[in-house]
């Protein structure tokens, strides 16, 4: 298959783009620069990718070109979206640029590049998080509760982020409802993801938000906010299944919650302190150690996708490994 990949140079598409191509996949990708383009070209020396430049994926008509290729695209994975806590205006800041640049690229997908026959979306465990009533056991049937003015006038960034979240992948459900487009469309929720760093990160500084928990964990320092949700995936199996989702006509019209269990920080921090022994000092002795009170269900990613997920061991540890690499 011929696929657009957005969002290339991120940490999660990085992985997705190198899993395409061991599938035998040709790719373009979005990068917002020509120099991120270049970068990207140099990490996949001699394989079958090349980029479109896509500077501000909100804005109206952003994905026009960006969509049309020859030969054409059979299938588009969508994983470009904003993520940050600087939020000063709740709707300009965050919830237009989500529902935007995924409504934006479902529209440019069904108006200019009609060979495209599977669209995939990464979405987030945040589109289903109930942090104040949480079900009893998280599936595919649940969705964050928030409404729209409560979205726009809550304080709390975090609050703000999974009504983007929410928010946007609603719009890509309504879009295939009601434009009925020659697409499919599959979506994945992740909740947390670890492991190594495939993507060009120039300094520890510059780190994705979930491998940033484990190098504070290594460092021993102090946790900023509350601990981390324990739902996890590694990122290798997030891509895996971003691939098995467009290869798999089973996935079309579907919702999976991606994850491969529960582990909490004293779990991560236990880890750690076994396979490496000089970090064990670092480790706080303040480690979050409970589970929350709900159960987690992710037997239909096992079923249709056929998803086989990885060990927070072998996770952990993987991803300690690379952080070491770039000098941590």
């Amino acid at each position: 298959m011929k696929v657009l990949l957005t969002g290339g140079t991120g940490f999660i598409a990085t992985h997705v783009l190198h899993e395409l191509l061991e599938h035998g996949h040709k790719v373009v990708t979005t990068v917002r620069s020509d120099e991120k383009g270049r970068i990207l070209l140099d990490l996949f020396k001699g394989k079958p990718v090349s980029y479109s430049i896509v500077g501000d994926i909100a804005l109206e008509g952003a994905f026009d070109e960006a969509v049309k290729s020859d030969p054409p695209f059979d299938a588009v994975i969508h994983t470009a979206s904003p993520f940050h806590y600087n939020v000063k205006d709740n709707k300009k800041d965050l919830l237009d640029p989500a529902v935007m640049g995924t409504t934006g690229i479902l529209k440019a997908i069904k108006s200019s590049a009609p060979s495209v026959k599977r669209v995939v979306i990464t979405s987030s465990f945040a589109a289903m998080a109930n942090p104040q009533n949480p079900p009893k056991v998280y599936n595919e049937e649940i969705w964050n509760q928030m409404t729209m003015d409560e979205a726009l006038t809550t304080t709390n960034a975090q609050a703000v982020y999974r009504a983007s979240k929410t928010f946007a992948e609603k719009a890509a459900w309504e879009f295939v409802k009601t434009e009925k487009p020659t697409f499919s469309l599959t979506v994945l929720n992740p909740p947390m993801v670890y492991g190594p760093i495939r993507h060009h990160v120039a300094s520890l500084a510059e780190l994705n938000t979930s491998n940033k928990l484990i190098l504070d964990l290594m460092l021993g320092k102090p946790r900023d906010g509350p601990a981390p949700s324990p739902i996890y995936i590694d990122v290798r199996d997030l891509a895996l299944a971003h691939v098995l989702a467009i290869e798999n006509p089973e996935a079309a019209g579907q919702r999976f919650f991606v994850t491969a269990g529960m582990g909490t920080e004293k779990d991560m921090g236990d880890i750690i302190r076994k396979a490496f022994p000089d970090v064990a000092k670092n480790l706080r002795d303040d480690l979050a150690d409970s589970l929350p009170p709900y159960a987690i269900d992710n037997s239909k990613s096992i079923k249709v996708l056929g998803m086989k997920y990885r060990s927070l061991e072998e996770t952990i540890v993987d991803t300690v490994k690379s952080l070491r690499e770039l000098g941590a």
